[in-house]
């Protein structure tokens, strides 16, 4: 009997601290990826990318033990400009029939002072992997939303160079600059559905 009463007592003890372990999905509809590269080197041109998923595995006890997959669908880009879209899924850029999604897999998760994160991982784009670090800005608070479901949000960048990944088209103009910038910085903002 004392060793059912000891075992009973272990489990409530331990429901607590399970319950800080959880998994969360992006919710697409308020979530966005977003980029940024120089066009000509006197502007910038900004884009998003409409269809993209993750997965959460958050660990509240513990913040390190944290884990994220991101998948984008490449297709999906979109700059506001057909032609230009269409330029940038062609073989050119990100040839988008080949290599249909570019993913991210954490391998690290740190933290990097007050409400901040800094989230290493393996980034694939157009077949490429390299490693990134997405500096995120904070995972907040959980909150209930009017129906009932716990949502967190996040805001994370970062700075890749194109030609990393082997997206190397360009055009040279007279003046030594060219068409299209090598740095693109990237700019996520998520929300997150407790499963």
């Amino acid at each position: 009997m004392k060793r059912f009463i000891s075992l009973v007592t272990l489990l409530l003890l331990a429901l607590p601290l399970s319950a800080l372990a959880s998994t969360w999905n992006l919710d697409p509809d308020h979530s966005a990826a977003q980029f940024k590269v120089k066009h000509l080197m006197i502007s910038n041109v900004r884009g998003n990318f409409e269809k993209i998923s993750a997965t959460l595995h958050l660990d509240d006890r513990d913040i390190t033990k944290s884990r994220v997959e991101v998948s984008i669908d490449v297709a999906s880009i979109n700059t506001g400009v057909n032609k230009r879209d269409d330029h940038l899924r062609s073989p050119d850029f990100f040839d988008v029939t080949k290599f249909p999604a570019m993913t991210f897999v954490s391998t690290r998760v740190e933290k990097a002072g007050p409400g901040k994160l800094s989230v290493t991982g393996n980034l694939t784009i157009k077949g490429v992997t390299r490693p990134v670090v997405l500096r995120v800005d904070g995972l907040t608070p959980e909150v209930r939303d009017p129906w009932g479901q716990i949502r967190r949000g996040a805001s994370a960048t970062t700075t890749i160079n194109r030609r990393d990944f082997g997206i190397t088209w360009n055009k040279s103009m007279d003046n030594g600059g060219v068409v299209v910038g090598e740095e693109v910085a990237i700019q996520l903002e998520v929300e997150f559905v407790r499963k």
